[in-house]
């Protein structure tokens, strides 16, 4: 039998197998270990997100998190969620199409990518399925065998024999074995090379599609269980109209985008005009569209408005000034001849500073007595004591004593003192980051402008912002990341006086997780800040980054 085995790979065939197979055995502890702490979480998560969850799972639930938390807006996202990803399906289609110029036999191997996406959708069925009966395995022990590890044992196997488990079992069985069998036949029957990696793509697509559906029938099902309850309430619900009209929105914001770049393209002055007035047409169409966004969000968790409505403004407020304070700093100390090293070390000191000790400091400073050090700084003007963390008025209205709608009040005084933290703290990681930017840039472009007779300011302007494009895409692409993540320094500043005014979305998810030990409804807030940070990074990256200037 070895022998025969040797045979096999001594072959062409054989061999390529045997260097495939070895490949895959290489990279099949890093998949493991992606899968386990990478991709199962998210799932975990996800999972979490759809039912009543405390310390175990009480009740399926569906959209109910989501609906909480976004209000009918929730509809909207999760259809526009499943139609991206359909896109997404068919533009990888197309490209493998182009790639492969439509050869019938590669797209042979799309009827085994399909059954193996199918087998998979088995096994994440089966798996979600049997895990609410694993979890409260410790539930159904009597409680005369409370103490008992055999009990235990003993629930935790019967978990996999309730009927609706055991089907699910069986047809995920017969799934892979149909996937296995077709998938051999097709592999050995065609010699097209890379026919492995077709397979995988066809199967991510399948995936991908599968995925979409499933998203689909949550969302029409938590369309019809509200509809119902609306009718038996005597109410309308305006659901469809918020898809139709957003939705509409945002394919007429693309067209408008896609016109405006074809105007910018343009060399004849009236093409250029005419391209142009009819993309801000069709731009302020999209905004009237758009518009019916916040009349979605009107049932939508007020405090997670707040959420997010303090974390913009605590990106606002401290993204921008430690970039630029981190510029200015770093220009300034790569031009001095001593003491450099010095300087760096004592501007990137509050970074590396534990955050929980320069919080208490902070908080210290700016104490609500009379007496504390930022107090008495301001006394010296003339001005009165502040609460500073205990604030929560707008420091518009603090200042000028007239109320303003809350979009242009601006941050609570509170949240102005956390932003200096915030400024402060990260700035020397910024200088330190420019600092290395700017040693990239070679010496010889400042030479050849100051030949010109270029100033200085020409010289900051059209040499050196240029070229540290890249470093400034990347401090504020992880800056603007890590704002929206914010949660240490807010949670030891705030105090119980201001706690809405600078409550961000990390804080208020962690509250319902810890204090209200909501489990399921953290996991849908999670997924919430999860889906702004990926589209607040995808706009920032197809925006940004088609200024970013690598040489």
């Amino acid at each position: 039998m070895f022998e025969s085995f040797q045979k096999l790979f001594a072959t062409r065939r054989g061999r390529a197998l045997r260097e495939n197979f070895t490949a895959y055995l290489f990279i099949l502890p890093a998949t493991a270990i992606i899968f386990v702490f990478g991709l199962f979480p998210v799932a975990f998560a996800f999972f979490v997100s759809l039912w009543k969850w405390r310390r175990f799972p009480d009740e399926y639930r569906g959209m109910e998190n989501y609906i909480k938390a976004l209000g009918d807006f929730s509809y909207v996202l999760f259809m526009a969620i499943a139609i991206g990803v359909i896109f997404y399906a068919g533009f990888t289609l197309r490209k493998m199409w182009r790639r492969t110029d439509g050869k019938r036999k590669v797209w042979l191997l799309l009827i085994p990518g399909l059954l193996n996406a199918i087998a998979s959708a088995t096994f994440v069925y089966w798996f979600f399925l049997v895990l609410p009966y694993i979890l409260e395995a410790p539930r159904r022990v009597p409680r005369g065998r409370a103490g008992s590890r055999q009990a235990f044992l003993d629930e935790f196997f019967n978990s996999f024999s309730f009927p609706e488990v055991t089907d699910a079992a069986h047809m995920m069985l017969i799934a892979f074995g149909i996937a296995l069998v077709v998938s051999v036949i097709i592999l050995l029957r065609t010699t097209i090379t890379d026919r492995a990696l077709y397979v995988v793509q066809f199967t991510f697509i399948g995936l991908l599609l599968i995925a979409a559906v499933s998203l689909i029938y949550l969302d029409v099902d938590a369309i019809n269980q509200a509809a119902d309850a609306a009718r038996a309430a005597g109410e309308d619900l305006p659901v469809w109209s918020y898809m139709v009209l957003i939705g509409g929105g945002v394919v007429v914001l693309g067209v408008a985008y896609r016109l405006w770049r074809y105007a910018v393209r343009q060399h004849n002055d009236r093409r250029f005009i005419l391209s142009a007035s009819a993309a801000i047409m069709l731009l302020i169409g999209a905004y009237l569209l758009i518009v019916q966004i916040p009349q979605a969000l009107t049932e939508a968790d007020d405090d997670l408005v707040q959420g997010f409505w303090v974390t913009v403004l605590y990106v606002i407020g401290t993204v921008p000034p430690q970039l630029l304070l981190g510029l200015f700093f770093a220009y300034r100390l790569f031009h001095i001849a001593r003491g450099k090293s010095i300087f760096r070390m004592l501007y990137f000191l509050p970074y590396i500073t534990p955050f929980a000790a320069t919080a208490v400091v902070f908080a210290t400073l700016f104490s609500n007595r009379p007496l504390s050090i930022a107090n008495r700084a301001i006394s010296m003007f003339g001005l009165d004591a502040q609460k500073w963390l205990s604030e929560p008025t707008p420091i518009y209205e603090l200042i000028f004593n007239t109320d303003l709608p809350r979009w242009l009040e601006g941050p609570s005084l509170a949240l102005v003192v956390i932003m200096l933290w915030s400024t402060w703290t990260y700035m020397g990681y910024d200088i330190v980051i420019f600092l290395a930017g700017l040693g990239n840039i070679s010496p010889e472009y400042y030479e050849a402008a100051q030949i010109d007779g270029a100033s200085g300011w020409h010289i900051f302007r059209h040499i050196t912002l240029p070229l540290l494009s890249p470093t400034t895409f990347f401090l504020s692409l992880i800056a603007i990341i890590g704002t929206f993540q914010a949660f240490t320094q807010i949670w030891m500043m705030r105090q119980p006086a201001a706690y809405d005014a600078v409550d961000t979305v990390g804080v208020y998810l962690f509250t319902e997780v810890r204090t209200n030990n909501n489990l399921g409804y953290g996991s849908a807030l999670a997924f919430v800040l999860f889906g702004v940070i990926l589209i607040v990074t995808f706009f920032q990256n197809r925006i940004m980054g088609r200024e970013v200037f690598y040489g």
